[in-house]
């Protein structure tokens, strides 16, 4: 029996360094966790996120610690003997019961303050509206009179064809490249009005922390603030499966700084008066 049980602790310690040694060497394991983002939401959910992580980790490490030391070191093989007073304890069953509970609301608390957050969208600068289409964006932004759509660029377009001809590898960005990209200020709380024209959509930017449905007939709101020290170019993606070219409707985010989005919006809407003009 004592050989059997340092055959099988070997054996255990054997596979989990085989399952290391088989993890690629340079792995990148911020793939496996939620992005930090660059707005102040992401960052906040983020946070939360680790927070949790390391309590439910905590939990499960004590939790299956004791038990693994339950079954190895008191078994019936062993020589143990149950004890009735631990069937039945009262102050066990207590703890067990009442330090759950003060985990439970120390984590509500901060949970709820974040979903509060979340849903005001009050001191809003700008807001923008996006509807869903199959399978494109229309972004407006309310009170400027600039409106467009924004579809998938056209060399990932002509390489997802069959037959092609294309290599998707040499496609920039494929799939993830648009003909017109949202482009938003920096340090600015923006309010972002989601919905429909024809089926369910779901607007998703990871470094945004945030995705909403764009839902027929309803319309959703969340807001973004991309910090003034992070201008960049973010994408994401229909993140609600909407038909045969669901996955070819992504989305692309153009943060600037305040000054040279001012300067854009002008041109954008310098271009909408020549067009109507010309109508």
């Amino acid at each position: 029996m004592h050989i059997a049980s340092r055959f099988l602790k070997r054996s255990a310690v054997a596979g989990l360094l085989a399952s290391l040694a088989a993890l690629p060497a340079r792995a990148d394991w911020t793939l496996l966790n939620l992005p930090r983002g660059v707005s102040d939401l992401s960052r906040e959910i983020y946070g939360m996120h680790m927070i949790m992580l390391w309590n439910c980790t905590i939990i499960a490490v004590l939790t299956f610690g004791a038990m693994i030391v339950a079954m190895t070191r008191f078994r019936k093989s062993k020589g143990a003997v149950a004890d009735r007073k631990m069937l039945h304890n009262a102050r066990l069953e207590a703890a067990w019961t009442i330090i759950p509970v003060l985990i439970l609301v120390g984590m509500a608390i901060p949970s709820v303050d974040k979903l509060i957050r979340i849903e005001d969208t009050s001191g809003s600068e700008l807001t923008i509206k996006a509807t869903g289409h199959q399978w494109y964006w229309q972004y407006e932004y309310l009170g400027t009179g600039v409106s467009f759509y924004s579809h998938l660029a056209r060399d990932s377009n002509f390489a997802r064809q069959k037959q092609s001809g294309i290599d998707p590898s040499t496609v920039d960005h494929y799939l993830l490249n648009v003909d017109k990209p949202l482009v938003i200020p920096t340090g600015t709380k923006i309010r972002l009005l989601l919905t429909a024209n024809d089926v369910i959509h779901a607007w998703w930017v990871p470094d945004f922390g945030m995705k909403r449905d764009a839902i027929p007939g309803f319309i959703n709101e969340m807001w973004i603030r991309v910090d003034p020290d992070k201008p960049g170019t973010y994408r994401g993606q229909c993140a609600e499966l909407c038909g045969a070219d669901h996955g070819f409707m992504p989305i692309v985010v153009i943060a600037k700084p305040r000054a040279e989005f001012e300067a854009w919006l002008e041109a954008q809407q310098a271009a909408a008066t020549q067009l109507a003009a010309a109508e």
